[in-house]
């Protein structure tokens, strides 16, 4: 499937203003981890600097979510509180479509992959974050989380994503990413702050409009 040059939901857009409200497309990013000699390192690559959206900043893989992801085969599905929460806003059907779209993503920017077909049950869900209203493209963007013992393969450059490695966070902060992403690495360094155990019940969160970070909607009753 060919793609627009712009599907990343990194949260920079095309220049501009929206002139009547964009509704935002549906999309995830994955954010895969290591431990490093200082701290987590997390996989970035820069986009490319020709392309029309996000050019030259470091970004997570991740993309729109595709019609086909719903109905992706997976090796093992997402566990139960990892949909449930990825679940807050949609329908469970969404909610695998877009873990199966953040696995398509890592595949298709990096060459590395949860598995064939994919291994949902080893993601993690941290937080989503929706681009302002006033801007021309929008996203809805769940942001997911994989250790790299659970990936597979080699890291191959897509010509989308450039410079693919992994990074700490002192590093990331010295190679120009947008704002919304290191607001979102700074949401996944507090959950690997926390001991494992207290991860899954934290209070989940979304971020708005100009990175405001505000409590999730609760599941209905």
């Amino acid at each position: 499937m060919t793609k627009e040059p712009f599907d990343n939901p990194g949260g920079a857009d095309v220049a501009g203003r929206a002139r009547r409200p964009v509704r935002p497309r549906h999309a995830a990013s994955i954010l895969v981890w290591r431990d490093g000699q200082d701290g987590p390192e997390l996989l970035m690559g820069r986009r490319n600097k020709a392309l029309r959206f996000m050019p030259d900043v470091m970004v997570f893989p991740g993309g729109r979510v595709d019609p086909g992801d719903a109905r992706a085969a997976a090796t093992a599905e997402l566990r139960p509180e990892v949909l449930a929460a990825l679940s807050r806003v949609g329908t469970a059907r969404l909610a695998r479509a877009c873990a199966m779209a953040a696995a398509r993503e890592l595949q298709e920017e990096t060459g590395l992959c949860l598995g064939e077909p994919p291994d949902l049950s080893v993601l993690d869900y941290l937080c989503r974050a929706v681009t302002p209203t006033s801007r021309p493209m929008r996203f809805n963007a769940r942001f997911l989380i994989a250790p790299a013992d659970a990936v597979r393969g080699n890291i191959i450059s897509s010509g989308e994503l450039e410079e693919l490695g992994f990074y700490s966070a002192a590093a990331a902060r010295a190679a120009k990413m947008a704002s919304i992403t290191e607001v979102i690495m700074e949401e996944f360094l507090a959950w690997h702050a926390m001991p494992p155990a207290q991860r899954a019940g934290r209070r989940l969160v979304r971020i708005l409009g100009l990175n405001a970070r505000m409590a999730e909607r609760e599941p209905a009753a």
